[in-house]
């Protein structure tokens, strides 16, 4: 579908309300770890849907397209927001997992301790509330089919700094895709350290053995002194592979991605599952995301794969200020990223994403 004219649609005169296609539901969950937590749930008419979570930064949990899972959810599915876990490794007590958990605003890494403070995993922002600005349904009879949600994360203390994060997630009825466009802001009165990275996470049955995971570009493990039995020249590790048990527990493999870009400046990745033949592409601006984390963890009921775009490897605010690579935005000053998710199901869709697997 397109945002033509209603006229020419073909549900014109036979639809009431726009539920019966699609559009945006706002609910609070009651049962379980997440009771109190405000969701809402996309349905975009195509066989995509998707739950966006309200007080956690905004965030996608479970996603669908038709009767296939896209994400892979944790053990603890969805929980409530709790925004002073920034200890060690506490981030990962709450760590939904689900189609996107956003990691910054001005860490992403391991846990730290240096003279500008005390960091956790991965950072703040994704235990952080949201501020609801709009939700903008598709209005059938006008023709416009859009629809999206703004919303605004604050990560701020006394004495700063301040980041807003304002984040505006959007989809079209009748479309497979997903569009989140973000706005990193300083609202504090000195430069405030910046990193963000985007953990997708792509789950049974998308990913399942023989799925092809698509990306091209110079990478490096994420330790050089470390034996990698997937992240090797001589392993085929574009291939999903059956749940192993080397990976139960803590076992995992990170790859860090110099990914590359087209003649436009988009980089494109992903997971290409023949089986079901679908595939979910990611395309973002590498001038905006240059680095592309691809991260494996195929543990027996823990069968995961994270496709990661991000502003810097996840080597930590301390690492990245020693090395000159950490971003400083100025007061009143703001960052842009792009990001979109599409599901492919058409041969020729299919065959030119295939194209940007190395």
């Amino acid at each position: 579908m397109s945002n033509s004219n209603a006229s020419q649609q073909k549900w014109h005169n036979k639809v009431s309300h726009v539920s019966q296609l699609g559009g945006i539901e706002t609910s609070v969950l009651d049962n379980g770890l997440g009771r109190g937590s405000r969701i809402a749930w996309i349905n975009t008419g195509s066989g995509l849907r998707y739950k966006i979570l309200l007080d956690r930064g905004l965030d996608i949990a479970d996603a669908f397209y038709n009767q296939h899972g896209l994400a892979w959810v944790s053990h603890t599915g969805v929980t409530p927001p709790h925004p002073f876990i920034y200890h060690g490794l506490d981030w990962l007590k709450t760590f939904t997992g689900g189609l996107l958990t956003t990691c910054g605003l001005s860490h992403v890494g391991g846990p730290e301790k240096d003279d500008y403070g005390e960091r956790g995993l991965h950072g703040e922002i994704g235990n952080t509330p949201a501020e609801v600005i709009s939700i903008i349904q598709p209005d059938i009879a006008a023709g416009q089919l859009e629809m999206s949600i703004t919303a605004s994360m604050l990560q701020t203390k006394v004495f700063g700094p301040t980041l807003e994060l304002r984040r505006t997630i959007s989809s079209t009825l009748g479309e497979t895709t997903i569009r989140i466009r973000d706005e990193v802001i300083n609202r504090g009165n000195t430069p405030a350290p910046h990193m963000l990275l985007y953990h997708f996470n792509l789950g049974y049955p998308l990913a399942d053995e023989g799925a092809d995971i698509v990306w091209k570009g110079q990478w490096q493990t994420r330790h050089k002194n470390l034996e990698y039995k997937i992240f090797n020249d001589q392993h085929n590790f574009r291939k999903c592979p059956p749940p192993l048990k080397m990976h139960n527990g803590t076992g995992e493999e990170v790859a860090f991605i110099d990914i590359e870009a087209d003649d436009k400046g988009m980089a494109t990745c992903g997971l290409h599952n023949a089986d079901i033949g679908i595939a979910l592409a990611f395309r973002f601006k590498k001038e905006q995301l240059p680095w592309l984390i691809n991260w494996q963890h195929w543990g027996e009921g823990e069968y995961v794969t994270g496709i990661e775009p991000a502003t810097h490897p996840p080597i930590g605010q301390a690492a990245a200020r020693a090395n000159n690579t950490l971003i400083f935005i100025e007061p009143g000053e703001s960052n842009i990223y792009d990001v979109e998710l599409e599901v492919l199901t058409q041969k020729d869709a299919l065959d030119a994403f295939l194209k940007y697997g190395g």
